[in-house]
């Protein structure tokens, strides 16, 4: 198993043209085993959901498919944070807003949290931490849009309990350890 921290205009999936695929991140990854494990086939990657081309951060790409299906099923109730960056002022009445959820593909979706996160003397925007579980497609996008705001950058740093490393830059990605799966709630 791997994680990434995902580039932007990189995609999770491999069939468009327009954009790299996330999987391209690992070709060095895949001549590296090719050398320790001469003669086997190169596993197969794949990622653990997805991120939208304009999103950064955490995404798991394994060759492992029962971890990807649990991980992935909505029964596994893994919530996934999210830092928005916002153009704009952030007030009480965005916050309420977001915090009341917003209807996507026909479902209301209702954040499990969301926060104003203090100002930084090196950060001229407002940032906003939202958690969600459901992970429908562009979900914090649609939340932070349906409250009248609009996001500069929008960047993935946690799912269930395994926190994106501070220190990870975006393209690289470590080796995942047990007790990085286990934070995730899987149990082998």
């Amino acid at each position: 198993m791997v994680l990434c921290a995902m580039l932007l205009r990189y995609i999770c999936s491999s069939g468009e043209k327009e954009f790299k695929s996330v999987l391209d991140l690992f070709e060095d990854y895949l001549k590296r085993w090719d050398k320790m494990n001469r003669g086997s086939p190169k596993p197969r990657l794949f990622t653990v959901g997805r991120l939208d081309v304009a999103t950064t951060g955490l995404i798991i790409v394994t060759n492992d498919g029962d971890f990807a299906q649990k991980l992935s099923h909505p029964s596994s109730n893994l919530n996934k944070e999210y830092i928005a960056t916002i153009d704009g002022e952030v007030k009480k009445r965005h916050l309420i807003a977001i915090s009341e959820g917003t209807e996507i593909e026909g479902i209301h979706c209702i954040p499990d949290s969301v926060e104003l996160l203090p100002r930084q003397p090196d950060l001229s925007r407002p940032r906003l931490r939202i958690v969600v579980h459901e992970g429908r497609n562009h979900e914090v996008r649609e939340l932070v849009k349906n409250a009248g705001l609009e996001i500069h950058s929008l960047k993935r740093v946690r799912i269930g309990g395994f926190r994106l490393p501070a220190d990870l830059g975006l393209g690289k990605h470590v080796e995942l350890k047990q007790s990085d799966l286990r934070a995730m709630g899987w149990k082998s």
